[in-house]
Parts: structure tokens; C-alpha cells; sequence
């Protein structure tokens, strides 16, 4: 790990804007629909080795990778691990909202749905789908080895993050669940 005496040393963690072809792939694995996977593979080492390309150029000591092949933080994970399903929630309208009805009114307008669609915990959780990750994490050392950076940070959702995010339906406890 790289230290530092005389300064704090960066890092990044969340999301970087990626590359359109990268977000409609996303979105097209996220809905099952067939796309060219070695497009898909050459399209993600693409926008990683540019992600952590930008971030070694604006001093960055510990970049990551941008998340560039997770369609969202914490949402991801029902490609990786097996007991969820996609199902629909109601949307929690933020308290803040209600201080403000007329921005309410044009969130609503402008296509804010109350209902939206998110994996929901509906069976045992186990890690069925390893290759994903096998592949970020090669592509990440690919990117790094070629801006001469020793070290990055690779983010993953948490427990505690997949429990507030993915409604529990199947766990008898929240315990149980995490």
C-alpha cells in the first residue's frame, strides 16, 4: 500500500461518466437482450484504461477503475449473485420534496416515476457468477500497468449497501440477510 508523510494521498470511489457504447451495453446486459460480448469486453478495457488514464492525469494517487462495468453501484450485484429477482418498489418520495412542491411537480412532469424496478431479495444468496469480476479486476492491472500506476482501488457494493438497496423478501431477519 502507498504512503505518504508529507501529504494526503486521492483516491476516487463511485461512478465515472462512461462512454455511450459502454451504457448501452450495460443497460442491454441489464434487460437480457443479445449484444456482441467481445464488443462489450473490448468496449470496457476501453473505457477503463481512459478512466484511469484521466485520473492519473489530474494526480490521482489511488485510482479506480470508475466502475465502468456496473450499470449501478449497488444494483449490479443480481448479475453476480444468485436469490434476487427484478421486481417493483414503490419509489420513497425524499422529505425534502415536500418543502418544495412546484420542483415535485416538474420532477414529476419531466419523468420521475413513483414505481421503479430493482432487484429484490427472493432466495438464498450465493455468489454463482465470478467471471465479471475476474475480468474488472484484469482490466483494471491492464490500465494501470499502462499509465505506471502501482496501486488502484476497486470498489464493491457492501452488504450494508445491497440490504438499505435490495428490499429483503426472503431472510426472516435483517441480521439473517447481511
Amino acid at each position: 500500500m502507498n504512503l505518504s508523510t508529507d501529504r494526503i494521498l486521492t483516491t476516487h470511489v463511485g461512478s465515472l461518466p462512461r462512454p455511450q457504447d459502454v451504457t448501452d451495453m450495460l443497460f442491454a446486459e441489464d434487460r437480457g437482450d443479445d449484444f456482441d460480448r467481445a464488443e462489450y469486453q473490448a468496449a470496457m478495457q476501453r473505457a477503463v484504461a481512459h478512466a484511469v488514464q484521466k485520473q492519473a492525469a489530474a494526480g490521482v494517487d489511488v485510482p479506480s477503475d470508475g466502475e465502468m462495468s456496473k450499470i449501478s453501484y449497488a444494483t449490479y450485484i443480481r448479475h453476480r449473485l444468485s436469490g434476487f429477482e427484478i421486481g417493483e418498489m414503490p419509489r420513497v418520495r425524499p422529505k425534502d420534496l415536500d418543502d418544495y412542491p412546484d420542483f415535485r411537480q416538474r420532477l414529476a412532469q419531466s419523468g420521475a416515476s413513483p414505481r421503479y424496478h430493482s432487484p429484490i431479495c427472493r432466495g438464498e444468496i450465493k455468489y454463482v457468477n465470478r467471471a465479471p469480476l475476474a475480468q474488472d479486476i484484469a482490466n483494471f492491472k491492464v490500465a494501470l500497468a499502462e499509465q505506471g500506476v502501482d496501486e488502484g482501488f476497486m470498489n464493491a457494493a457492501t452488504p450494508g449497501v445491497i440490504a438499505v438497496f435490495q428490499p429483503n423478501q426472503h431472510y426472516a431477519t435483517q441480521e439473517e440477510y447481511m
